[in-house]
């Protein structure tokens, strides 16, 4: 068996991308396909009758050339998209907020549709009742702005 891998070194660079390609499913961090694609370049280095140590490098370069200029093209293009695909927290922001207590800089609760989230101001302190714009979300606090701060002038 070792002679025949020995000769066929394509199918150990192709079982590395398999391998590659499954730990991407796991992961979704576009980190392992990148190394899976210098799997294929390797693949074909061989093919095309490389000699192991040029196939080696060819799946360095190949990896390292992926990671640094496809991948934050590629993270920068998931991430984009209309408000109605975002999902989770990414959805409020831009929500509006009913201030359950008041919210300071420090402390607050707000009404995130039907939900009641702890909250602080991203400006001055807003009084209980006011209507109030969620503009980020850090952990399980809202931060919030006065709708008057976001209109305007």
């Amino acid at each position: 068996m070792f002679e025949w891998l020995g000769s066929n070194w394509w199918a150990l660079w192709l079982t590395v991308f398999l391998a590659f390609a499954v730990i991407e499913m796991l992961t979704l961090g576009l980190f392992f396909i990148m190394l899976g694609g210098g799997a294929l370049a390797a693949v074909v280095a061989d093919l095309a009758g490389a000699d192991l140590w040029l196939q080696v490098v060819v799946f360095c370069i190949v990896s390292l050339l992926m990671i640094a200029f496809v991948r934050p093209i590629a993270l920068r293009h998931l991430r984009k998209g209309p408000a109605e695909q975002r999902t989770n927290v990414d959805r409020l922001i831009g929500q509006p907020a009913l201030v359950m207590e008041p919210v300071s800089a420090t402390a607050g609760l707000v009404k995130i549709g039907g939900d009641v989230w702890s909250a602080r101001s991203a400006g001055n302190v807003i009084a209980a009742g006011e209507t109030v714009q969620v503009a980020k979300i850090e952990g399980a606090t809202a931060v919030v702005t006065s709708l008057a701060e976001n209109s305007p002038r």
